[in-house]
């Protein structure tokens, strides 16, 4: 059977604020720490995150507890 791959979306920060219930606070304190997936630089300005990366970010979370 053929395995089901989706494309990479990148999430824009009231998205991971959304997804994960966290505060921008927590979320750049945990990129500092490098305990949260770090950002990706797409322009100047534009900042994104790699939505399997916070995904399993979350699921390592829920797993350990």
């Amino acid at each position: 059977m053929p395995r089901q791959t989706t494309a990479p979306r990148f999430l824009r920060l009231p998205e991971v604020l959304q997804i994960t219930g966290m505060g921008k606070t927590f979320i750049y304190d945990r990129m500092k720490e490098g305990t949260f997936p770090k950002q990706i630089q797409l322009g100047s300005r534009t900042v994104v995150w790699n939505e399997q990366e916070v995904t399993k970010w979350m699921e390592d979370r829920m797993a350990s507890r």
